[in-house]
């Protein structure tokens, strides 16, 4: 039997639902476009994902969403006038300059590479935007 999935959906946790629409509002220009006692679905693109109400708290040290965009540079400095802080990293074949990395050879099916950078919502999600290079 082969298995055939239809679509893919990233849930994120939220211990306070109502902090996370608001982020997810002002600073990502972003509504639900359904909502359910205790979660909110988001469409982005042909995607979706969820904000679920959660006890727990996310990591925040690995990327758990990345969104990606057509011009990094003019989306990282909305975000920045809105408001969101960008993480530096500096670890080996990684290293970001005004919280932007390039990233050679990331999902070469794109390209040569990626452009990316990454921010924590109010819930602690850590949160990537990236933009294929060449």
């Amino acid at each position: 039997m082969t298995l055939h999935f239809t679509d893919v959906a990233t849930r994120l946790p939220a211990e306070d639902l109502d902090r996370a629409r608001a982020f997810y509002a002002e600073k990502l220009g972003l509504e639900p476009v359904e909502e359910r006692e205790g979660g909110l679905r988001y469409r982005c693109g042909n995607s979706y994902f969820v904000l679920f109400q959660s006890t727990g708290r996310p990591s925040g040290d690995h990327t758990q969403m990345g969104l990606e965009v057509d011009d990094i540079e003019a989306v990282a400095a909305e975000l920045r006038r809105r408001g969101v802080v960008f993480e530096e990293v500096d670890v080996p074949g990684l290293r970001t300059a005004h919280g932007l990395a390039d990233i050679r050879g990331n999902y070469p099916s794109k390209g040569t590479g990626e452009r990316g950078g990454w921010f924590h919502d109010s819930e602690g999600n850590l949160l990537g935007i990236g933009q294929p290079v060449g």
